[in-house]
């Protein structure tokens, strides 16, 4: 065991585990945007696996057809051997790639991937590992390479043919986003770190292509070539534009007033990128346009993840919007929180679409795959309201649901 330190987000607070790894969770109550130092204790491990061995055991079944309980009220399918710890990140391999796979990276440092079948039934892969929790992860756009951002200051490239994973990129402190970038005349790996760069990677190279200064931590990134959207510490919020070579476009003042959480690109009717989605640890959401014709008219804010929805005369519980995905066919977007529930939205109606039950654990990751005929979301503690709240015994999940009607644009009257 060896100890790095480690910057983050928000005041933290570090529990045990009987596995060698120390935990570190969120203090409740505490000032958000704050940063302090803290220890990693991580036991380096490395586990493949073969085409057709597993995790571990465990059960698949139809789409639909699962026993609804506290932990499943959705009656979704489960994925066979979730990770063993919280789940960052879930990503779909593109339409590239025959069939559908899903990567999911966890605070067991581990980035596992799944084939999911057409009737949902799931097969474990394979499985790389970091020296610290995994972040981030996307694909390459041929569907050949996995890419992964840690907290170990790495970022790592899996080629799933040989089944083999190598260092590619290294910042001065956690890697907290990772994208794939395919332009007509180059291709290349962006990176966003907590040392407040953005840096730009030849999979080939050791050196970075190019090293943009961020004014605060990265907190979360979306692209979309040919644009990038990047949200920091301090509310920071910056496009680039990735024509020719990546540069800043403009820097944005936030349309939130608490912490960033996520953002993600969303296109217009001819398939460009044309704004982006971002949410924040209070239950809200702006939808903003880069270009707008009216831009007091066009770009809103609305609330989501609260405890009893916009009734704002009696007190309401607000939970963080943990992840925001489009879906790629009609435009709509999920949000997914801390209070344990995942919704679907119509921006351009401005109308919420569906609501799910409550889970028992908050969900802190989701994604649709390439033809957005399955929804992913992730179960597991977000560690949101601190160590005492965390529950070892409580496993993590990931859920799929075929959301593809449920994602249906509002008909307009």
């Amino acid at each position: 065991n060896y100890f790095k330190p480690c910057v983050f987000l928000q005041p933290w607070v570090a529990a045990g585990r009987a596995e060698g790894c120390a935990r570190v969770g969120a203090v409740a109550g505490a000032p958000w945007g704050c940063s302090e130092s803290l220890f990693l204790v991580c036991r380096a491990r490395m586990s493949l696996f073969g085409s057709t061995s597993g995790f571990g055991t465990g059960g698949t079944s139809m789409f639909g057809s699962t026993t609804a309980d506290n932990h499943n009220p959705m009656k979704d399918i489960e994925v066979t051997s979730p990770p063993d710890d919280s789940i960052s990140c879930l990503a779909f391999s593109p339409p590239t790639l025959p069939g559908n796979f899903l990567i999911a990276g966890s605070w067991a440092n581990d980035v596992r991937c799944w084939e999911v079948q057409d009737n949902g039934q799931t097969i474990p892969k394979a499985q790389q590992m970091h020296t610290g929790p995994v972040l981030d992860g996307c694909w390459s756009d041929d569907g050949s390479k996995v890419f992964t951002a840690s907290c170990d200051k790495t970022a790592k490239m899996w080629d799933l043919n040989s089944n083999q994973a190598i260092q590619i990129a290294q910042h001065d402190a956690p890697v907290k986003t990772i994208h794939w970038i395919k332009a007509p005349n180059y291709s290349c790996v962006m990176t966003g770190s907590w040392d407040k760069t953005l840096k730009f990677w030849d999979t080939r190279s050791p050196t970075p292509m190019m090293t943009l200064q961020l004014p605060e931590r990265c907190y979360c990134a979306d692209v979309v070539h040919p644009m990038a959207a990047v949200a920091t510490a301090e509310r920071g919020l910056i496009v680039y534009q990735l024509e020719n070579q990546p540069s800043e476009f403009r820097r944005i003042e936030s349309p939130l007033k608490h912490q960033h959480r996520c953002v993600a690109i969303f296109k217009d009717k001819v398939n460009k990128p044309t704004g982006f989605a971002l949410g924040s640890i209070e239950g809200r959401v702006a939808i903003h346009y880069i270009n707008p014709p009216n831009p007091a008219k066009d770009n809103f804010t609305f609330k989501c993840h609260r405890s009893n929805g916009t009734n704002t005369s009696a007190p309401q519980d607000i939970y963080a919007v943990n992840g925001i995905a489009f879906h790629p066919v009609h435009g709509t977007l999920a949000t997914v929180g801390s209070d344990g529930r995942f919704s679907f939205w119509d921006k351009d109606a401005r109308t919420k679409l569906k609501t799910s039950e409550q889970l028992d654990q908050p969900i802190s990751a989701c994604c649709f795959n390439h033809n957005g005929n399955i929804f992913a979301y992730a179960s597991s503690y977000d560690w949101s309201k601190g160590h005492e709240f965390y529950n070892p015994q409580k496993k993590n999940y990931i859920f799929l649901r075929n959301a593809a009607e449920e994602l249906k644009p509002r008909n307009k009257k």
